[in-house]
């Protein structure tokens, strides 16, 4: 039978059953196994002769239930290394979050080895066709759902935007997929971006473009609110995919 001990532990589970069925005093045990009175009372009050769990009743984080699964999403979603994921946090989230606080957010979570949650490449198949080189201002915009909190009543929206050659990354969660949020974030890539955006490559979504209609396709009206922040804040190019997760190809492609 193995034991699964506390490494420090004075007493055996026999020891402790002895405790329990004792009629003795708590002085009386404490001088007849060499053991204080606490824990001669700790072991009387026990219903089994267990070690309980070390870990901590409560654990002191300041990264919020929210924060925590934003965390996940962009690292097993981006394959974000642990001090870009740390600064993405701190500049779009929370500026309080400590290092050491998403390590320990990311193994509760088993997502902390980044080597195993890179997919791996079928050999039988051809290698995928690699980007040329951009130079910073080329951003990937698109939007993941989150799933819905206890405390919440409808789902929220986790906007990202990443830049191709630096891999800067930015994100806000909003409410609603809609234009005027997606305009929105737009412009706050744009203030926080430290480099000028000249091309934005999106998908066929609503909230990036009137592309599509009852009819079918047809050519952007121009009038979107999407196309507006484009054109007032001088943006060359604005590109659209068909409906997929943008951003996952870059990170791939960066990590081989």
């Amino acid at each position: 039978m193995n034991l699964n001990l506390h490494k420090n532990a004075r007493t055996t589970p026999a020891i402790r059953r002895e405790l329990q069925h004792s009629t003795k005093s708590e002085r009386e045990l404490a001088r007849e196994y060499h053991l204080n009175r606490a824990t001669v009372r700790k072991w009387r009050h026990r219903e089994t002769t267990d070690d309980a769990s070390h870990c901590p009743h409560y654990l002191h984080t300041t990264l919020k239930p929210l924060e925590e699964l934003i965390a996940v999403e962009l690292r097993t979603t981006l394959l974000l290394p642990i001090d870009d994921l740390l600064v993405v946090l701190r500049t779009c989230f929370n500026p309080e979050v400590s290092r050491s606080g998403l390590q320990r957010c990311l193994r509760r979570h088993h997502v902390s080895n980044l080597k195993e949650l890179i997919p791996k490449e079928d050999g039988a198949k051809k290698p995928p066709k690699k980007f040329k080189d951009y130079a910073p201002g080329f951003i990937h915009m698109d939007i993941k759902y989150l799933p819905k909190m206890p405390d919440e009543q409808a789902h929220r929206y986790l906007f990202v935007a990443i830049d191709r050659a630096t891999r800067w990354v930015y994100a806000k969660v909003f409410a609603q997929k809609t234009a005027a949020n997606a305009s929105a974030f737009l412009q706050q890539v744009i203030a926080a971006a430290a480099f000028k955006i000249e091309k934005v490559l999106t998908d066929n979504g609503k909230e990036f473009t009137d592309r599509f209609c009852a009819t079918g396709e047809r050519e952007p009206t121009g009038r979107h609110r999407f196309d507006l922040v484009v054109k007032t804040r001088e943006i060359v190019d604005l590109f659209f995919e068909a409906f997929r997760f943008l951003l996952l190809p870059v990170f791939q492609r960066l990590h081989r």
